[in-house]
């Protein structure tokens, strides 16, 4: 149990009403979006300013207490997984816009300030934030500072850390710090970019200085329809290569379309193999020259079905459809996993092929959506609990991220390492890789108190499986008992 004292100092610190003990209460913190992986927290802060974080953080530091900050809770690889006697430090109260500046085209933000609210308050000004997850309704940005996070329009944009200018973060052992500048830039050395996709291992952000995009002249949106996944992946490659850089081209196969179409409708045809959406912004004569080449390419490949677009609704409903397929998955399985890899482009379709061998191998059925415009993946692999398909599904999830390493890719595009993929991570990088990243991490965090067990492998990570308890087979057999 956590130190009554302690206790005691660490609601001082955040205000007693902002510190939840309740057992029933701590459920609600016990796992993020990656719900096969749970562990209850001894306490969960709820801090209403960055002096308050600052404050809690020097005293975990002190006495010795892991701490985990968490934002929404929607990351999918158990990177907000608490520690046991540990605490949560809960940024869900900091959502405060705290600055428009239309002239520098700049947001100051809290860190629970959602994705899509960042949006809202630059619109007046004509103004944008180009980054979205799909989980953009919901996610925030202290989250994806975490995770360097990307989404659809990342092809064009870049993800989080390409927009992110500076943070106001406290560092584990209390200190208030400011990484970054006006420009994106400091002297010395990147402490900006070392810290952006460190998923919480380094340090909390408190403030966010995000830079603001003009909204494009023009938008055009294509829904296109393939006669096989190969045929769309095809397309991708040959778009890519004429020199045509989309704000985005997602890919869904039938599984994930099936889902989706079922959930809300938006007009997607329920039995074609694959579809891509295809968007282009820019100036309009641009746009539009670059539009009709888009189409020539799917034409040539096959084009089943295309569907333009007719104004900004006919739009929003087309990517309802896309950012609602992880969600409407669970309409078609009662539970899965949502993996996240990344290969290169010329090798979508080959990288789809194998998932789908591994999948009729495994027995279980894979939907895939994904970012096909810069190949990140998310390979969604569908079990039922109850039928005893967890740890088959696990392992099939796991091999996937693999494949893609294999296939000349990454672990991860955009949700992270975390406790999910942390004893993957040497099929990635060598022993001095791995070493240096420790290294890094240490010269912030000797103590290794800010969300412990994450993104590094490590022996008792990879030699434990935190989650779902599950006998030991000795124990099953009435061999060994558990004291």
């Amino acid at each position: 149990m956590l130190d009554a004292a302690v206790h005691d100092a660490l609601a001082s610190a955040v205000g007693r009403p902002n510190v939840l003990s309740d057992p029933v209460q701590l459920r609600s913190y016990e796992c993020d979006g990656l719900t096969g992986f749970r562990q209850m927290p001894a306490l969960v802060l709820l801090p209403l300013d960055t002096e308050s974080v600052a404050a809690a953080v020097r005293l975990c530091h002190e006495h010795g207490v892991p701490f985990v900050a968490r934002g929404a809770g929607t990351g999918l690889s158990g990177g907000a997984l608490p520690v046991a006697e540990g605490v949560v430090i809960s940024l869900q109260r900091l959502r405060g816009v705290l600055e428009v500046d239309p002239v520098d085209r700049r947001a100051v933000l809290q860190p629970g300030v959602t994705n899509l609210d960042i949006t809202r308050a630059a619109a007046p000004y004509g103004l944008y934030y180009a980054p979205d997850p799909s989980s953009q309704q919901v996610c925030t940005i202290g989250g994806n500072v975490a995770e360097n996070s990307g989404g659809a329009h990342c092809l064009k944009y870049g993800f989080t850390t390409n927009h992110v200018l500076a943070m106001t973060v406290v560092l584990p052992d209390g200190e208030i710090v400011t990484l970054g500048g006006d420009t994106g830039e400091q002297l010395g050395p990147d402490l900006r970019g070392v810290f952006m996709g460190s998923e919480g291992t380094l340090g909390i952000a408190c403030e966010i200085t995000v830079r603001l995009l003009r909204v494009p002249e023009s938008v055009r949106t294509l829904l296109a329809d393939f006669p096989s996944v190969q045929a769309a992946g095809e397309v991708v490659t040959d778009i890519i290569a004429m020199g045509i850089v989309p704000a985005a081209v997602e890919m869904m196969d039938n599984l994930a379309i099936q889902a989706a179409e079922k959930a809300v409708g938006a007009g997607y045809t329920l039995t074609t193999p694959a579809a891509l959406v295809v968007e282009l912004d820019g100036p309009t004569s641009e746009c539009a020259a670059q539009f009709e080449q888009v189409k020539a390419i799917c034409d040539r490949h096959g084009c089943t079905r295309l569907h333009i677009a007719a104004d900004a609704a006919e739009r929003a409903k087309i990517w309802k459809g896309r950012k609602a397929a992880f969600a409407a998955v669970g309409r078609i399985s009662p539970d899965y996993f949502v993996q996240d890899g990344v290969v290169p482009r010329t090798r979508l379709a080959e990288v789809l092929g194998r998932i789908d061998e591994m999948g009729r191998a495994a027995g279980l059925r894979v939907a895939n959506v994904f970012h096909a415009g810069d190949g990140n993946l998310h390979p969604l692999v569908l079990f039922d609990e109850d039928a005893g398909e967890h740890e088959r599904a696990e392992r099939l999830s796991k091999e996937i991220a693999e494949l893609c390493v294999e296939l000349g890719g990454s672990l991860s595009g955009e949700h992270g390492i975390g406790t999910d993929k942390a004893c993957s991570m040497p099929r990635m990088f060598g022993i001095d890789d791995i070493a240096t990243m420790g290294r890094v991490r240490s010269a912030f965090d000797p103590a290794t108190l800010c969300n412990p067990g994450k993104l590094l492998p490590t022996p008792r990570l990879c030699g434990e499986r935190p989650g779902k308890f599950r006998p030991h087979p000795l124990e099953e057999a009435g061999v060994i008992e558990r004291l």
